[in-house]
């Protein structure tokens, strides 16, 4: 699977701009500033229904403009699939082959794309927040019902605290039947949700330890620690003795929304203990195993995407991501670099052919 051609109109910096990619590797470069990494959104935002950066809509249409649209045609065999992104404020809407999607959902696993950026390091310094949505948004590219299941889990506690809430704000005496309908959706949920984690943290554990072996050569053991409440045998008690507590809070404290991952090197915290080469290895590792556990489940192999990453690296751990691109772990690569000699100079290094796309100040302007 690869995209063959992007198409961008009114997005981010671009007025329009139509750019062709090969099945290998692809290097857009150009200086700093001219929306190297706005085409790599632009792939993801196609595989992912969402932008990797912007944080709303809005933020991904050109400035002073309120409609954006992309199109990518991806190729699985011989005939194009084409996918199609139209928004108009307020509204974004997505289609294959001229067919809407009435959920985005639908289009979750067709297409994916594995994106290693220099953001990343926010999996590590952020909260727990960002972790869940992380490996919830890999989990759902292949578990269809997991995004079902989470989705009516999340449902169910923001109209549970809703209703905390208007108990608050209006004086009354807080009614326990009235969220009986949200807590047995809860519960119920939080259970098989709990379980798909786990499971998949036990599976993604195989392809993590293995990238980070690889990339720091062996030096320490590296782990991913699932946390959760409903570890806990007694967790339907825990969750009903934490009713006054929400009360008094006016939200849901207990419940798979307040799990998180732990990331730890040689049993010690990752963020506390690790060195910035350490932490940047358990990172890049992570994103390797995301890659490579989508492909044995989608049996599709994911395009990578890689920005500013040489910049990013040290030598060695460059030297360490080359030879897994010169053995050909990967299939469509799309990476930046402001350095067009560079990338040439490491692609010839391996004996890789790769196709260069220049973007300079005056494109999509």
């Amino acid at each position: 699977m690869y995209l063959g051609r992007l198409y961008l109109r009114d997005f981010k910096n671009y007025k329009e701009l139509s750019v062709d990619f090969t099945e290998g590797v692809n290097c857009i470069v150009g200086p700093n500033g001219v929306g190297k990494t706005n085409l790599l959104d632009a792939v993801y935002f196609l595989s992912m229904t969402r932008s990797a950066f912007s944080f709303t809509e809005q933020q991904n249409a050109r400035h002073g403009e309120k409609i954006f649209a992309l199109s990518g045609k991806f190729y699985k065999k011989d005939d194009p699939d084409m996918v199609v992104c139209q928004y108009q404020k307020p509204k974004k809407k997505f289609s294959l082959n001229g067919k809407e999607y009435q959920k985005f959902s639908e289009h979750f696993g067709k297409y994916p794309c594995v994106l290693i950026a220099p953001n990343d390091t926010d999996l590590l310094r952020e909260g727990s927040e960002v972790r869940r949505k992380h490996f919830d948004s890999v989990i759902s590219q292949f578990d269809k019902e997991y995004l079902k299941e989470l989705i009516d889990y999340q449902r169910a506690v923001l109209q549970r605290n809703e209703l905390l809430k208007m108990f608050a704000e209006k004086r009354q005496i807080p009614n326990k039947d009235w969220v009986a309908p949200y807590d047995h959706i809860i519960l119920q949920n939080a259970k098989i949700i709990h379980h798909k984690r786990k499971k998949f943290v036990e599976k993604f554990h195989g392809f993590f330890q293995e990238s980070y072996s690889f990339l720091s050569e062996e030096r320490e053991e590296a782990s991913i620690i699932y946390k959760s409440d409903l570890s806990k045998e007694n967790f339907g008690q825990i969750y009903a003795e934490a009713w006054e507590k929400d009360v008094h809070l006016q939200r849901t404290t207990k419940g798979i929304h307040k799990d998180d991952f732990d990331f730890q090197l040689a049993g010690y915290p990752l963020k506390k203990y690790g060195s910035q080469g350490q932490q940047k290895s358990f990172i890049i590792a992570m994103k390797l195993a995301q890659h490579f556990l989508l492909k044995e489940a989608l049996d599709v192999v994911p395009i990578l995407l890689l920005d500013d990453i040489f910049d990013k690296l040290d030598d060695n751990r460059i030297k360490k991501l080359l030879e897994l691109i010169k053995e050909k772990k990967f299939g469509q690569i799309i990476l930046t670099d402001a350095r067009p000699e560079r990338s040439k100079s490491l692609m010839e290094e391996i004996n890789t052919e790769s196709h260069f796309i220049e973007i300079d100040h005056f494109v999509g302007k």
